[in-house]
């Protein structure tokens, strides 16, 4: 029995079944390869679900949260702060896309931020109502999955769920639903289910991430902020995936040239270490009262450490110009691959930046969703060496988020293999 085989009974008897994990038990990683316990080697373009934009283990993150161990781990911001929280605060106000002076709250998980991201929006406009869209992902903690606008696995069997949560369409122009479709409907819900002065917030993704990889068209924030300032809505944008660098701007709505009110962010924000933030217009963000905001491990000292080497990477490595690169070069091998011969199956190929995907479909007429294909295909990849993941809301899309640091031989050796993957799977089923 394999070293794998013997883990996956342990945790079949240790472990909560509906917490789903995959049979790749990692052993170490560096940058965008990780070994399994087995000693087999992969190529990962899942990157921790865009957390090691920064690659596994690089170097100066590493030193830079084994200098903050050797002074301390933990102390609670609330209760002996430090210098470290303060700065990074002051680093991510500075970039942080409100065109405004802003403030900062740091906490652990991107659900945590999104709740956060609430409860200030409703103590500033003293408005409880909060609009998100369909095929979000905004958390699975309870608010979280009340925003999320994806029933399957995250919502179901979990509700019921708060009150005055509104879902709106999110454009997608493969699936017919256009930017002024989302809009007129978008006018609709507040014309038959809320009045807009009831609503505090309006969250969007700028790149919808388990929904699909859907990039919000420019027209449709430029719309969204519009909507807000008429109606004195706060504007919130989850960068919780599309941030960090990852869509070729530090951020995913600088594409569309607009500001949000409101920006939460973590996943690649500390480089695999576990770190959000809330950031935000100063006035917004003062409304809630001292003591309302934080927690115990809210802005870990070593997370924080580790977040502020990520931003000098980031720098340093020109990141954003890499993503840009990246994505340029996984979108040309995908709609390559796409226009062969017996690849009809793929249908769309789209994204921002190295945020990229493909659409798996039964045949390209009628666009219905091919689920089993691309359940094989993510199967076919871990047999080749490759780490795939899928989402979507119809379950049929699978995206590439490999490191923003992978060298180019690396990532086109992870090509190759995708390449191969998709042909096994698709040659199976004739």
């Amino acid at each position: 029995m394999s070293a794998a085989d013997l883990l996956r009974t342990r945790q079949q008897a240790a472990v909560a079944p509906g917490v789903g994990s995959r049979a790749i038990f990692a052993d170490r990683a560096e940058n965008a390869e990780l070994w399994d316990v087995d000693g087999k080697r992969y190529i990962d373009f899942a990157a921790g679900i865009a957390v090691n934009n920064t690659g596994h283990r690089h170097p100066r993150i590493m030193q830079a949260v084994g200098e903050q161990a050797s002074r301390f781990t933990h102390t609670c911001f609330h209760v002996a702060p430090y210098e470290s929280y303060i700065g990074l605060a002051e680093r991510l106000n500075a970039v942080a896309p409100t065109g405004s002076d802003n403030r900062t709250m740091l906490v652990t998980t991107g659900a945590e931020a999104v709740e956060n991201a609430v409860k200030i929006a409703r103590a500033y406009t003293k408005r409880s109502g909060i609009v998100a869209f369909g095929g979000a992902f905004h958390g699975r903690t309870l608010l979280g999955m009340a925003l999320t606008g994806k029933v399957a696995p995250y919502k179901k069997n979990f509700g019921p769920f708060p009150a005055e949560i509104f879902h709106a369409p999110f454009p997608n122009d493969y699936l017919g639903v256009s930017v002024e479709g989302a809009l007129r409907a978008l006018d609709a819900l507040f014309a038959a289910d809320v009045d807009p002065e009831r609503i505090a917030a309006i969250i969007v993704e700028p790149v919808q991430g388990e929904g699909g990889f859907n990039v919000a068209p420019p027209d449709f924030l430029k719309a969204l902020r519009a909507l807000a300032d008429r109606h004195g809505i706060v504007l919130i944008a989850d960068e919780v995936q599309s941030g960090m660098a990852r869509t070729g701007r530090m951020f995913g709505i600088e594409h569309a040239g607009i500001a949000a009110d409101i920006v939460t962010m973590a996943k690649g924000l500390a480089g695999g270490f576990p770190l959000s933030a809330v950031v935000g217009k100063t006035e917004i963000m003062s409304a809630a009262h001292t003591g309302g905001l934080g927690g115990t491990y809210a802005g870990n000292p070593l997370a924080v450490a580790a977040a502020n080497a990520v931003l000098d990477v980031i720098e340093d490595e020109r990141l954003c110009d890499r993503a840009t690169v990246i994505g340029s070069t996984l979108k040309k091998r995908l709609k390559n691959l796409a226009a062969r011969q017996g690849m009809e199956r793929i249908g769309d190929v789209r994204g921002l930046g190295a945020m990229v995907a493909f659409e798996l479909v039964t045949n390209r007429a009628s666009r219905q969703a091919d689920v089993q294909l691309t359940s094989d295909i993510v199967a076919a990849a871990e047999q080749h060496g490759l780490i795939l993941l899928s989402c979507g809301t119809r379950q049929n899309v699978i995206r590439l988020l490999p490191p923003l640091t992978i060298d180019d031989a690396t990532l086109e050796e992870g090509l190759d293999l995708l390449e191969r993957s998709v042909e096994t799977a698709c040659s199976a089923i004739g």
